[in-house]
């Protein structure tokens, strides 16, 4: 068996979009809930809290662009402590489509992208 993710199994959906059937196993990666949004409405398999950025590089970073880079770097140290929760990752996505759940409103710019490329072994910018 191959020990590469498959990159179409990684997918990453706001806590604030409808639940898919092609979702696979849904799992927020964010530390705190998303506001307004149901238990049942999120549908998620599991809440990993732990992965999450801590609160002190949540904060740092507060979604500023500017800072992109640097967070992407500390995050990827912190995940980086926690292998037995990236290789958790990294198993599901090998096994079938794995949904990152977030709550920010950037797409682009958030601990889920950074996620999503270590669980893919992409190497982060420094």
């Amino acid at each position: 068996m191959s020990t590469k993710v498959p990159a179409a199994n990684v997918r990453l959906k706001r806590a604030y979009e409808p639940p898919a059937a092609q979702d696979g196993t849904r799992i927020l990666v964010d530390r705190l809930w998303p506001r307004g949004v149901s238990k049942e409405s999120a549908a998620l398999d599991e809440w990993m809290k732990d992965i999450a950025p801590s609160a002190d590089l949540r904060k740092w970073f507060g979604h500023a662009p500017e800072r992109w880079e640097e967070f992407r770097s500390r995050y990827a140290m912190e995940v980086h402590q926690r292998p037995d929760l990236l290789e958790r990752l990294q198993s599901l996505a090998r096994r079938g489509p794995v949904t990152l759940v977030y709550s920010a409103h950037d797409e682009a710019h958030n601990d889920a992208v950074v996620l999503r490329d270590l669980i893919l072994d992409h190497r982060t910018k420094s």
